[in-house]
């Protein structure tokens, strides 16, 4: 469509035009002038398509634009030039005429070859965006601002040259109609040959400047889109790298922070990931628990997350970003273990009431040390919630719980689903003070403990995830988790 309005607008203009600034063209009848000119623009309109497929999108993306460029200019000045021979051979027209039509032509095919030239980057941006390749920019690549500044200056050139010629042609016409008109008509009619120009020129003009504004934009919505993704914390997205300028440097120089940043970003967590699970590992060494545990544990409280996360109650607080954040950080649950003395915590036999009592501490020694780290590091999320984890998750529903005596929703939530996955895996799992109960056992009790113990709705949530727990106790069993005891039998 945008292809056939600029051959329609040249067939339409390039007669009325040559007539304007011709007077060998202005001495032929307007379908002498029309017909050849439609002509010639139809057989260039036939033969674009297939030059176009072999010049334009045979070659390689980078090059695709500024050669759509050079082919739609070559066309129409090809086809001036066959106009100018024409009415040479035809009409015996000097060469003077030719040249008047083909500052025309030429005029038109240069905003015609811009606009499309502009069209062709947007197609490339576009493929470039679906298949998800990016373009490598020369070293030596033509700048946009080079660009607009040429595409100013030989607008103005020929804008200044049509204007010339129709003054030429004005300035002998009134020498040969000498006093044979009136000076207001010969007035009113060279207004309305500048006006007939200046028509034709600004829709043209206002044409590319509105492609330029649009493949810009185009650049700018990606640019900007990408930075507030990387703002909110999404490093997966990328810029297309479409054109061969300064923007397409740009573009490729911003995807290229953005990985740098995503790879170090992903360094760091797996450095922070293997810090927690060695911390938590080492304090569960120091326990009848195993590492295995932690691996359960973390993955039952994020399957508790994942069943609630739609539910009124839990919505607005486990987002994407907080169930991550409390898969991370439950494995730091019990670190306040290692304040425990040895006597304590590896004690075989049932705890007296002072020596439970010493037990329960910690669960405020967790929180103290985080709070150290909190204090030291500076206050982030995964600390808030390795610290509300590790300071509530024996608290319980009915406030009968410890170390504050929390009740209902004054737990926090992270408290709540650690309660529930701690207390299952303690169920299941095999110890020196007791054996393994049955997934069953372990429910049965668990659902005798809803109002009580644990939060109602996320015993339900357990009860929407019973599959996914047995699934993940059997993949990450002890037996398979380093406890010689387990495995040998």
């Amino acid at each position: 469509m945008r292809v056939a309005l600029h051959y329609l607008a040249a067939m339409i203009v390039i007669p009325v035009y040559g007539i304007q600034v011709c007077p060998y063209l202005d001495s032929l009848t307007a379908m002498q002038v029309a017909v050849p000119v439609i002509i010639a623009l139809s057989l260039q309109f036939a033969a674009r398509g297939p030059l176009r497929r072999a010049y334009v999108m045979a070659k390689p993306l980078p090059q695709q634009s500024t050669r759509a460029f050079k082919l739609e200019l070559f066309l129409f000045l090809l086809t001036a030039t066959a106009l100018t021979f024409y009415n040479l051979i035809t009409y015996d027209f000097p060469i003077a005429s030719g040249l008047k039509v083909m500052v025309g032509l030429g005029s038109l095919g240069f905003f015609a070859a811009t606009d499309l030239a502009l069209k062709q980057e947007r197609i490339v941006a576009r493929i470039v965006t679906e298949s998800g390749q990016f373009l490598d920019p020369d070293e030596g690549y033509f700048p946009l601002t080079t660009k607009i500044a040429l595409f100013a200056a030989i607008s103005i050139t020929l804008v200044i040259g049509v204007f010339m010629l129709l003054v030429n042609k004005d300035l002998s016409w009134l020498v040969e109609v000498d006093n044979t008109i009136n000076i207001a008509e010969a007035r009113i009619a060279i207004i309305k040959e500048f006006l007939f120009v200046f028509v034709v020129i600004l829709p043209h003009t206002l044409n590319i400047i509105l492609s330029y504004s649009k493949n810009l934009r185009g650049f700018f919505d990606s640019e900007n889109g990408l930075l507030k993704s990387v703002t909110a914390g999404d490093l997966t997205g990328s810029v297309p790298v479409g054109t061969n300028d300064e923007f397409g440097v740009m573009a490729k120089h911003t995807n290229l922070m953005v990985e740098r940043i995503r790879r170090d970003t992903e360094e760091i967590r797996r450095t922070r990931d293997t810090t927690i699970l060695t911390l938590a590992s080492l304090a569960e060494t120091r326990d009848n628990e195993t590492g295995a545990h932690i691996l359960r544990t973390q993955r039952y409280v994020k399957a508790l997350a994942e069943s609630l996360k739609d539910h009124p109650r839990f919505s607005d607080f486990l987002t994407e970003d907080a169930i991550d954040l409390l898969y991370k950080s439950a494995p730091l649950h019990d670190i306040g273990k290692v304040g425990i003395p040895d006597a304590i915590l590896l004690k075989p036999g049932k705890l007296t009431d002072e020596e439970f009592e010493i037990m329960k501490t910690h669960a405020a020694i967790g929180n103290n040390s985080l709070a150290v780290a909190e204090a030291e590091l500076g206050r982030n999320d995964f600390l808030g919630f390795a610290r509300e984890i590790s300071l509530s998750h024996h608290e319980k529903w009915d406030g009968s719980g410890y170390p504050q005596g929390l009740s209902g929703d004054d737990i926090p939530i992270s408290g709540r689903l650690m309660a529930v996955a701690d207390v299952y895996d303690a169920l299941i799992s095999k110890r020196v003070y007791k054996p393994a109960f049955p997934h069953e056992k372990a429910m049965e009790i668990i659902l005798e403990g809803r109002g009580k113990h644990f939060d109602p709705d996320i015993v339900d949530a357990l009860l929407d995830s019973e599959d996914t727990f047995k699934d993940i106790a059997r993949v990450y069993c002890d037996s398979a988790y380093g406890n010689p005891a387990a495995a040998a039998e």
